[in-house]
């Protein structure tokens, strides 16, 4: 049985042909097969005594990871939201200007699977560059809409790049440091620390109000 998504899929190298297409392995139909054969496989003579094994294990270093966000980059920041908000992640697409509406951020509208959303603009909202200005090694990057929801009204972020969900203790949050950019840092609730990213946890409430202005 192959296990391509980890050397050429997303956690290989994502030099598969088929991302482009498919954005994440788990909507490839090699991935979904591979999980129906490991579904059917036999069930070995120890497999209750190995899960017992696993059970009766002491909780791990995760145990306190009570909190959990989508980690998104725009520009060199690595950004978060709670991934209660998120509603869909899709290919990156061109949003088409409104007339007469200029509220700050908001980029226009833009077409995900035959429906129409207002288009938010982060990179304008918190003040920060759109530019990547260090160049990333190590793997592929694609741009991404995010599909996300504040007070039933849906909105699209575009996004440089998506890292997906992480899990982490709200306890372990940290100061944003006064060197952050004073346009991001009002909108921070804190920072965390993950895989060597310095990733700032945005403040969702005071977002969901700037996206509600933006429409008004």
């Amino acid at each position: 049985m192959t296990d391509c998504w980890n050397r050429i899929g997303v956690r290989g190298d994502h030099s598969c042909e088929l991302l482009q297409q498919h954005i994440h392995c788990r909507n490839c139909g090699v991935y979904s097969h591979a999980a129906q054969m490991n579904l059917q496989r036999a069930v070995g003579s120890g497999y209750q005594r190995e899960w017992a094994e696993h059970f009766r294990q002491p909780p791990g270093a995760d145990a306190g990871h009570d909190s959990s966000s989508m980690v998104f980059r725009i520009g060199d920041e690595w950004l978060a939201l709670p991934t209660s908000m998120f509603v869909l992640v899709a290919p990156h697409a061109l949003p088409h200007k409104l007339p007469h509406r200029d509220a700050r951020g908001l980029a226009g509208i833009v077409n995900v699977g035959g429906k129409l959303y207002p288009c938010i603009a982060l990179a304008e909202l918190l003040g920060i560059s759109a530019a990547l200005t260090v160049p990333r090694t190590g793997r592929h990057t694609f741009a991404r809409l995010l599909l996300v929801q504040w007070e039933q009204q849906s909105y699209a972020l575009p996004v440089a790049d998506l890292y997906g969900i992480v899990r982490y203790a709200s306890a372990g949050v940290q100061t944003p440091a006064a060197t952050i950019n004073k346009g991001l840092q009002r909108f921070l609730t804190g920072v965390i620390e993950h895989d060597g990213m310095m990733i700032g946890c945005l403040d969702a409430g005071l977002l969901g109000h700037q996206f509600a202005r933006s429409l008004r």
